[in-house]
């Protein structure tokens, strides 16, 4: 898999890529390796999370063998992610509380994104996402987890809470976001004790930092 950089007042990085289980490992790390060689500062375990969700989708969606590209754009605050194919089908984001594991892909792209969504293109469509990058992305990521967990509770409660209730509302869905991430993580062959491992030790160094 060969990779071909533009310099342009935002940096981009266009790493095609075959729909097969096999690439999507090659892919995290080709994309790991750039961001390395950028100097973006973003939370690498999250880009891995974002890059195999991407990829995953067009092999389960649009088929093992079919060509696509993953492009990295970073302007210095965020970094965009975008996986192009050629199926112009835009696929539908499902509801929260859906059994189906695997049709969970877009609602947790939404929670760890700062932003996504999907576009026809003149020859398919694309999927990206964006994440804050840079030194406020901390603060940037304590709003996009309210955001999300704000998602979550107005999925089971049907609608927002206020005071004390929201606390504890938003606790509750903190812990729903973990399990559907673990089921994720399990669905995709990870190992969700791992995840769980790696969330802390990011979290703790996060703190000492601080």
């Amino acid at each position: 898999m060969s990779g071909c950089m533009v310099t342009e007042p935002r940096v981009r990085c266009v790493l095609p890529f075959e729909a097969a289980p096999a690439e999507v490992g090659l892919l995290r790390k080709a994309a790991g390796r750039q961001l390395s060689q950028w100097g973006v500062s973003v939370e690498r375990d999250e880009v891995e999370l974002l890059v195999t969700e991407l990829a995953t989708n067009v092999v389960k969606h649009v088929g093992q063998g079919a060509s696509a590209a993953l492009i990295l754009e970073w302007t210095g605050e965020r970094l965009r992610l975008e996986v192009h194919d050629k199926c112009r089908t835009l696929p539908s984001q499902k509801t929260t509380g859906s059994d189906d594991v695997c049709g969970r892909g877009l609602h947790l792209l939404a929670s760890l994104a700062a932003d996504w969504g999907t576009v026809l293109t003149a020859a398919g469509k694309a999927v990206w996402c964006e994440i804050a990058a840079g030194p406020g992305a901390g603060c940037r990521r304590m709003e996009r987890a309210v955001t999300a967990l704000e998602g979550y509770q107005r999925a089971e409660q049907g609608g927002a809470l206020r005071g004390r209730r929201r606390d504890t509302g938003l606790a509750e869905s903190a812990i729903a976001l973990i399990a559907d991430l673990l089921h994720w993580s399990a669905a995709r062959g990870h190992d969700p004790d791992d995840i769980l491992d790696r969330a802390q030790m990011h979290y703790e160094a996060e703190a000492d930092a601080a």
